[in-house]
């Protein structure tokens, strides 16, 4: 999941390590994990990451730590405004706040699910979905007081759905223990105007145009999973992947062509810059860097070959997480 610095006509990318970090923080926090990254107006950064570690800055420099009821890993957050927002992660743990980040309630916590949740969406104040591995996918509609799970078995190949048609027939018990471990991972979720696009395992990208009751699974253009599926300024989708892997569609997902990385490592996060830029993120130190609407990328690497995993583009700069901290990304034309 998820620099040496190289001087071309167009780009200079210093790296630096984001190393002030507020006193308060915890020493474990400042060096671990961290896992996602959000932006909430240009004005805040949330952080989230191993053993619950919940981190904030207006600035980018300075962090403090916020108050977490659990030491559950965490893999993602989302704001829906300045104040309100959510983080999900291992046990199928969901984290409200109302303070802008500061504090966080458990919203809901299942260790005996054993899976992680991997990314969160909320539409409104009130509805929102959190989704997750092994098709993991929870449903709220007041705010996150009460999560439903669904289960969306048009992901499957039609041999599974008459496998698992069978099996409920002739055992419920192993027929809902089946149905929770054989469907993909869901990695990243969208939304693109009225639609939502999901990325995952197994080459899925999948559109749905009512809020996820439903989906419709697309043609699958490459056999890995994908990471991360994001609409640029210039109206592109790009879906990042394993091994490098970059496809671009000019439309809504029905035609794909392939753009050529120049790597083979894991590619995790896009990051839009305010100027039309993309940049990609990945394993190994990548930064891919493209002008040309995601056509064409150029590549940089990090001196410390760190992973980088996510990454928001925070007041001209790229404000990355990675298996090491908080990393800035200065990316100067």
């Amino acid at each position: 999941m998820r620099l040496l610095v190289i001087l071309l006509s167009f780009l200079t990318i210093p790296i630096i390590n984001a190393q002030s970090l507020d006193a308060r923080i915890a020493p474990l926090a400042s060096q671990s994990l961290l896992l996602d990254i959000t932006e909430i107006n240009q004005s805040k950064l949330i952080v989230v990451g191993e053993r619950g570690h919940i981190l904030i800055s207006t600035d980018g420099v300075k962090w403090q730590q916020a108050q977490v009821p659990v030491q559950t890993t965490l893999t993602a957050v989302y704001f829906i405004d300045e104040m309100n927002g959510w983080a999900v992660g291992h046990d199928a743990t969901i984290l409200s706040s109302n303070d802008g980040g500061l504090s966080w309630q458990v919203q809901q916590q299942l260790p005996k699910v054993q899976k992680p949740l991997l990314d969160v969406l909320f539409f409104d104040a009130n509805n929102g979905v959190a989704v997750g591995a092994y098709g993991l996918f929870y449903r709220t509609s007041d705010g996150g007081k009460h999560w439903a799970i669904e289960y969306h078995n048009e992901f499957l190949y039609p041999e599974d759905q008459a496998y698992l048609a069978e099996l409920k027939l002739e055992d419920e018990v192993a027929y809902l223990d089946e149905q929770s471990s054989i469907l993909p991972h869901f990695n990243r979720i969208l939304a693109d105007g009225e639609a939502l696009y999901l990325a995952g395992e197994i080459g899925l990208i999948a559109k749905s145009d009512d809020l996820g009751l439903s989906w419709e699974k697309l043609d699958e253009i490459y056999p890995g999973s994908f990471y991360d599926i994001n609409r640029t300024k210039d109206g592109s989708l790009l879906a990042v992947g394993l091994r490098g892997h970059i496809f671009r569609s000019l439309l809504d997902g029905t035609s794909w062509q392939e753009s050529k990385s120049g790597v083979t490592a894991l590619l995790s996060s896009i990051v839009l810059s305010d100027d039309q830029r993309v940049f990609i993120l990945g394993n190994n130190g990548v930064l891919l860097a493209s002008d040309d609407d995601g056509e064409t990328f150029t590549k940089h690497l990090q001196k410390d070959g760190k992973a980088l995993i996510a990454g928001v583009w925070f007041k001209n700069k790229i404000i990355a997480v990675s298996d090491v901290g908080i990393k800035t990304i200065n990316v100067t034309k």
